[in-house]
Formats: C-alpha cells, structure tokens, sequence
C-alpha cells in the first residue's frame, strides 16, 4: 500500500525553529466522529518518515475506532524528538497543545508511544482536545495500558481457540516481544491463565523482571520472531511481520498490541499462506482507544472492560469471515470495517 496515495483529510506540519519544535498532525477520517488517536514522541531519520508513521498510525487509529463501535475517527500526533529534547519537553507539549486548539476539536490527542501523563496535563494548560491527564480515567492506574493488553489478551485465547479448539493459554507457549507498560502487563495475564512465557526487550531489566515475576525465558530481541511457540505477540514496535520475517514464524498464530504490525498488506497474505493465523492489530489492541472514548463519554472503568470485551467476539467474526471468503484475515478485517466507513 502505497501511503501517499491512500485518501486523508489533513496532514499538518508544525515548526517553530526558537525551540526546535517539528511534529506531524494526521487526521485520517472523520465521518464517524472527531479523530482521536494519542501523540507519539521519538527519534526520526527524517521529517518524512515522522509524516509517513503518523500517516499509518491514524489510518490504524480510524479502522481502530470503526471495528470497536466507538464514535471517533483516526488521527495521530507525532512530535521528532532530537538532543536536548528533555530540555524543551513542556514548550513543546505546550506547543503542540496550542495548535490543537486551533483544530478546535478535529482531533483530540492522548498518551502514546514516548508520551507521558505529565505531558499531556501541559497540553491540557492549552487546550481540552486531550485525554490521558492526570486524574483522568486512562491515566487512573494506568487503565489505558490495562485494557490495551487485556484486549490482546481476549485476542490470544480467541485466536487459540480457532487454531486449537480451546481458548485456554495454559500451558501454551506465548513469545512477548517488548515488555513496555502493555507489553509487561500482558505477561501478567497470561501468566495467571498458566502460559508458558518467552519474552524479549531491548531493555534487559525488563526482562529480568519478567522472568523473575512470571518465570520467563528469556530471548534475545533478534531472535524472538522466530523462536518456536504457539502464539507469537509483538507488543514493541510496527512493521515485525515483512517480506524478510514471515518465512521464519514458527508459531500457529500472531496476537500482539504493536500497531502496524505488517509491513505492508501483502504480508497478511503471505501469514494467510504460511497458514498461521493472524489477529489484525488494530481489531486486538482497541483497549487502549475504548478506554478514551469511555473517559470522553463520562463513562467508567467497568464500562471500559465490558466495551474491551468485544474485541473477542469482533475477532470471532473475522476469523469467520476469511475462512468463508479466502481471504487472509488482515483483507476480511478491512473489508468488514471499510463497510463502517461507508
């Protein structure tokens, strides 16, 4: 999928050169409601692939929203981290809050991917389009990151029960690559269901504290996509499933919270022709963006879980879909969700 060409409402490019700001805003669609989709902050090797990862993150974020019924489209906030960064954090959280003031409420931002609690109480001083705050449902015990990996988790005992006949992790064998907030509390899960765990970071704290917390095996973070085990789950980065990695998968299925896990679309078809069944990221990892909607409708945390909770069934269908189709399960995905955008 050639990026540039897919249809998108806005792409914003943000400078202000006394502090060294650069960001990229994305709206991708707002049909069904206004965009949501939270502010990522990290190193970029140019301007252009800081637009092309917004670019991809709010078009998940649209699909995201559409499969799990909430009434939001997809946007996202992609802020390019450079030296001295720290230095400038709250002018520039500040910064981006301004700007989305001046949107007025055609995207509404939250915690991502290098982003805090703290920086999004600086955007709140600019602005309300934001979520994910101090106080605020998402940031309350971290239920934003809690949902996110009980939605993988609901993803995994689905997708073991279409290759396995029975939902049960125990004694299954589940590869966690990254161990970050959604990452480690997906191991928790999995861990008290009675998964046998494999686990890889690139920090290697974390996965001594996995493997003392869960009894983990560790696994080197190059090595992890091909190890050996029932059920493989990126929770790190996008694009682990490509043209190069695919043929080395020695797992039944993949379930994981990173978003754009696919390189490109082609590699839901070379999973659907490896046989290993694939649970499309953005239908697994909506716990995170349910929670948001909830927070926006005034709605709590028992709301939140019970919405979560959808991500098996909406899985269940898809699956369905694409065996009675064909199809790989990543093109029924889209198709079934295409029909929302309609």
């Amino acid at each position: 999928m050639d990026i540039w060409k897919q249809d998108y409402e806005q792409l914003i490019f943000l400078q202000d050169r006394s502090t060294l700001f650069k960001a990229v805003i994305a709206v991708h669609h707002t049909k069904l409601g206004p965009a949501l989709g939270g502010c990522r902050m990290m190193h970029y090797g140019s301007e252009e692939e800081a637009a092309l990862d917004a670019l991809r993150l709010a078009r998940g974020m649209t699909y995201k929203s559409a499969l799990a019924g909430i009434p939001y489209g997809g946007g996202k906030a992609v802020l390019i981290a450079r030296p001295g960064s720290s230095r400038m954090r709250e002018t520039w959280f500040r910064t981006l809050g301004k700007q989305l003031q001046k949107l007025n409420g055609l995207y509404i931002t939250g915690l991502d991917l290098g982003s805090t609690v703290q920086d999004m109480d600086w955007v709140r001083e600019e602005t309300s389009y934001v979520t994910d705050t101090t106080g605020s449902l998402g940031a309350t015990n971290e239920l934003t990151a809690t949902m996110t990996a009980y939605g993988v988790f609901l993803g995994i005992q689905a997708s073991l029960k279409r290759v396995y006949g029975s939902e049960s992790p125990h004694s299954r064998v589940i590869a966690v690559q990254g161990l970050g907030k959604v990452g480690y509390k997906l191991c928790r899960y999995l861990s008290e269901a009675g998964a046998k765990l494999i686990v890889a970071d690139v920090d290697p704290e974390r996965v001594r504290l996995a493997a003392a917390e869960f009894g983990a095996a560790p696994c080197d973070p190059n090595a992890i996509v091909s190890v050996p085990c029932d059920v493989f789950s990126p929770c790190a980065l996008g694009g682990v499933l490509n043209e190069a990695s695919i043929p080395g998968l020695r797992c039944a299925a993949v379930a994981g919270a990173a978003n754009n896990q696919l390189a490109a679309e082609e590699d839901g078809d070379r999973l659907h022709e490896r046989g290993i069944l694939y649970a499309p990221d953005y239908a697994v990892n909506a716990g995170g963006i349910i929670v948001t909607a909830a927070e926006l409708e005034g709605a709590d945390a028992a709301k939140a879980k019970r919405d979560t909770e959808r991500i098996y069934n909406n899985l269940e269908r898809i699956f369905a879909q694409a065996a009675a189709s064909g199809l790989s399960t990543a093109r029924a995905a889209d198709q079934m969700t295409e029909a929302l955008l309609k």
